[in-house]
């Protein structure tokens, strides 16, 4: 019986060794799973109690503001910016785009959208300009962020030129009629003209539709480049129509309120019914369509964005003093006042002013720059005199697209000139592009 019994006990302690040695090849087959789950969860506990931790943290915040001084609101575009920037002199910012300054929640801290050396160095050529009102506003038609904003001028104190559309608009609404009678009247950029007389007049004699011996010949497109007054009254006259400029006029937002981080005046245009009325209106050769220059620039960014004209915005961001975020810029489309075939063939009619228009010899120096290879450049020039023949008022619009089309920069230059002439839109176009492309 003994030695039966320590056979048995034996054999079973044997198995028992056996199926310890199993359970434990099977545990350290299985160890690098375990850890994992354990891992996981561990990570996982961990971060919702960092989550219930910050959500407790907030309410006892946001419940000690209610109960203590009132909890910090978010800013609205409009009377709040408006009243936080007229406290900022826009055209003397130092080096740092962050201003402090006090408002109705303490004090704040505010970032700008400026390129702030492009700011200063465009108030320096306005300062010296020689001019008695001048104006530049430069955006990036992508995003609408605005990159320079600066005026100067006698009686510009407390008022910012850039937003006022009390200047007349000149040639540069033939930017408006040009759309007009590529879209709405399906005219092509090669489409030949007929005119009569000088270039840059429009009497009545100039405005009928005859061919004659005297009659020149001119493409639509060479006649945008050269500002061809007759060309673009007979346009108004014979294909266009009172509708469809008032249309195309609404399309490009006059009339129509602009919004913006400030204040900004409604530019005007009051269509006539009788023809030379209407000739007059279509090729800019009058003083009651009126313009500013951000509404200028945008007129450009229309073309260059593919017919879409982005809000322009002023402010990034504006904080409390914790460091929270009280605003931020919104990025949406304000128009789609033309069709993207109609902006590239607008496109090629700035181009056209470049290289063999009213712009061909300012912007020369440009296009012979080593920097300035694979850039496109384009641009629409206006001038008239006032009411009185007193002062001139001096339009650019402008864009530099380089090739990567990251970098796009719209631009509009207003220089209102006295007895004598200052320095001319166009230069300071020039100037502002070739310092902004390098």
């Amino acid at each position: 019986m003994s030695s039966e019994s320590r056979d048995q006990s034996g054999w079973r302690g044997y198995q028992a060794r056996l199926q310890r040695k199993a359970f434990k090849r099977r545990l350290a087959s299985r160890m690098p799973l375990l850890v994992l789950v354990s891992v996981v969860s561990f990570f996982v506990l961990a971060v919702m109690v960092y989550a219930a931790f910050r959500h407790s943290l907030r309410e006892s915040t946001d419940g000690l503001g209610s109960r203590g001084q009132a909890a910090t609101r978010h800013l609205q575009r409009g009377p709040d910016l408006a009243g936080i920037l007229e406290k900022i002199d826009l055209c003397s910012l130092s080096e740092y785009d962050r201003i402090t300054c006090a408002g109705g929640e303490g004090r704040l801290e505010v970032r700008t959208a400026l390129e702030t050396s492009l700011q200063r160095y465009a108030g320096r050529l306005l300062k010296r300009s020689g001019t008695i009102q001048s104006a530049v506003v430069a955006l990036s038609p992508v995003d609408g962020r605005v990159l320079v904003m600066n005026w100067r001028g006698a009686r510009a104190e407390g008022h910012n030129l850039c937003l006022e559309a009390r200047f007349p608009a000149a040639s540069l609404f033939k930017i408006v009629s040009a759309a007009a009678a590529l879209e709405g009247a399906g005219l092509t950029p090669e489409r030949q003209m007929g005119f009569e007389g000088r270039r840059y007049t429009l009497y009545r004699n100039q405005l009928k539709n005859r061919i004659t011996r005297y009659t020149n010949r001119v493409s639509l497109k060479r006649a945008f480049a050269l500002s061809i007054n007759p060309v673009f009254g007979k346009l108004g006259i014979f294909y266009l129509g009172r509708e469809r400029v008032e249309e195309y006029a609404r399309r490009f937002l006059f009339n129509r309120p602009i919004p913006f981080d400030l204040p900004t005046g409604l530019s005007t245009i009051a269509v006539p019914e009788d023809p030379y009325g209407l000739a007059e209106i279509t090729s800019g050769f009058n003083k009651r369509t009126l313009l500013s220059p951000l509404h200028a620039a945008l007129m450009t960014a229309a073309v260059v964005n593919q017919g879409v004209v982005m809000s322009p915005w002023l402010v990034s961001s504006v904080r409390d003093a914790t460091g929270r975020v009280l605003y931020r810029p919104e990025l949406k489309p304000l128009a789609s006042p033309i069709g993207r075939d109609t902006a590239a063939q607008l496109r090629s009619m700035m181009r056209e002013t470049v290289r063999r228009g009213t712009c061909r010899r300012t912007f020369r120096r440009l296009t012979r720059k080593r920097a300035f290879r694979g850039v496109e450049l384009g641009a629409k020039t206006g001038t008239i005199n006032d009411r009185s023949d007193t002062y001139r008022y001096d339009w650019i619009t402008a864009y530099a697209l380089p090739a990567d089309k990251t970098k796009g920069l719209c631009l509009a230059v207003l220089m209102v000139h006295g007895k004598r002439l200052g320095t001319r839109a166009r230069e300071i176009a020039r100037l502002i592009i070739d310092r902004y492309i390098n």
